[in-house]
């Protein structure tokens, strides 16, 4: 797997947005969500997420289609579609 491309757009003592680009064949690579945080699709499709144990499910992307998560999610994150994943995550600081 390649790895996925990202670009902090704004880090302030308030919040952190960052575009994550996912071509196709790409992970993100295990990580733990230290911040709550909103992933805003700019793209429609679907990421495979790995879980710590290794099981796998689906997410399903729409286009403007945001969703929140808690601090504390730990997961892995695959494009194993044909065409480029892209998302805003805007991470809430404490």
């Amino acid at each position: 797997m390649i790895g996925a491309k990202s670009d902090v757009q704004v880090d302030t003592a308030e919040v952190r947005i960052t575009e994550w680009r996912l071509p196709p064949g790409s992970a993100t690579g295990h990580h733990i969500h230290q911040m709550d945080y909103v992933v805003v699709p700019v793209t429609a499709g679907e990421m495979t997420i790995v879980a710590p144990n290794g099981e796998r499910s689906k997410a399903q992307l729409g286009v403007g289609k945001s969703y929140f998560r808690k601090a504390g999610v730990e997961h892995d994150v695959l494009n194993e579609t044909q065409t480029e994943i892209v998302f805003l995550e805007v991470e809430l600081k404490r």
